[in-house]
């Protein structure tokens, strides 16, 4: 199994290509069973991130970091479920989130393969998200047979509408636990859920964290596998669900700024 040895960057700029792989579900009905997966905004930037309980939303560590390091206040954050062209099935501020045990940070500069393996976050919603609202999708931390993924997402050009992209690939296991997928993502699509069928049902497989082209130049998003991270984050949110939570000021994807921001991307 290959290391996946590249650093990845933030992106400052939207690819040049069209993104016309994706559905995008434009008219609300088609969010229908999809009202899990919503926008997480700090005021000034946004991600992606999906409910895996009433009160859990699940998304990329990045997304809570600021390009100096500082990391975004709880409060500051708040969790729009089935975003749509301005309003949403219900909207939660956060109350607290947790890291993946040794991710760093590098402030919007470079995430390495193994901080890739580690970019994950945990939020706890201030109040829960009710069943008549909101369904949370299942987590999947064991290994598939199947190659066969789906991604769905909000970013760069689509960031009021939710897409899906029906059907992509995991093509590639790096060593560390870095997962390759040939899904079509885009700047802002971090933290979106690349989603498995699992005996009929689908469940969250792996979080967007980068976008990078692979060695003969095509495009190739990177997420990680799940494993035990999404078991530990819980356990460290319920322990520290009567302390205080502290944090400075931060951004992320910015609304409405055309250079983008959100998804990594490699050097060339």
């Amino acid at each position: 199994m290959r290391r996946l040895a590249v650093l990845l960057l933030l992106g400052l700029a939207a690819p040049a290509a069209a993104q016309t792989a994706f559905d995008v579900m434009d008219r609300r009905g088609e969010l229908l069973g999809w009202e899990a997966v919503g926008r997480i905004d700090t005021g000034r930037s946004f991600c992606t991130g999906t409910l895996i309980a009433r009160d859990l939303v699940l998304t990329a560590a990045h997304c809570v970091f600021d390009r100096d390091g500082s990391q975004v206040p709880a409060e500051r954050m708040r969790f729009r479920a089935g975003y749509h062209l301005g309003t949403e099935i219900a909207a939660r501020g956060v109350r607290r989130y947790a890291v993946a045990e040794g991710y760093r940070d590098g402030g919007g500069q470079k995430l390495s393969g193994r901080m890739i393996a580690r970019d994950l976050a945990l939020l706890q919603l201030d109040r829960d998200i009710h069943a008549a609202e909101a369904d949370p999708l299942i987590v999947h931390d064991a290994p598939v047979a199947d190659s066969a993924v789906s991604v769905v997402s909000y970013g760069k050009g689509r960031a009021d509408v939710m897409s899906r992209q029906r059907r992509c690939d995991l093509t590639e296991r790096f060593a560390g636990g870095v997962l390759e997928f040939d899904c079509d993502v885009t700047f802002g699509s971090s933290g979106s859920p690349v989603l498995v069928k699992v005996d009929g049902r689908l469940r969250i497989l792996s979080v967007i964290s980068a976008i990078a082209p692979n060695p003969s130049g095509e495009k190739r998003a990177y997420g990680m596998e799940l494993s035990d991270h999404v078991a530990r984050l819980r356990s460290r949110l319920r322990r520290e669900e009567t302390q205080p939570q502290a944090g400075t000021g931060a951004r992320r994807v910015h609304v409405g700024d055309r250079s983008g921001t959100g998804a990594r991307f490699v050097r060339p």
